[in-house]
């Protein structure tokens, strides 16, 4: 899989897993140069707080375009150290 955003290639994995339809990409795979932290939160009943990242790519920002849950709940294991994207992320098969 692969996430793009303004001509970038934002992560790129064979390993991702999916979650209420949104792929979670592992943090290794993830261009850790395109995000610029977040001091966004929210709350997840089941999954538990999730922690934000905006994109920064040629000059353009996507506030808070990346999520992940740095202490995901018992039921939401299956996320912890990965990344998921929306707000104009495109995910598409590599």
């Amino acid at each position: 899989m692969k996430a793009m955003w303004n001509g970038a290639v934002i992560a790129q994995s064979n390993d991702t897993v999916v979650v209420e339809g949104n792929h979670y990409f592992p943090a290794d795979s993830v261009r850790a140069e395109y995000l610029k932290p977040s001091a966004t939160r929210t709350t997840c009943p089941w999954k538990g707080e999730a922690s934000y990242h905006s994109l920064l790519v040629d000059g353009q920002e996507n506030p808070d375009a990346a999520w992940f849950y740095p202490a995901p709940k018992d039921a939401a294991r299956q996320i912890q150290g990965r990344v998921a994207f929306w707000k104009g992320v495109r995910v598409t098969e590599d």
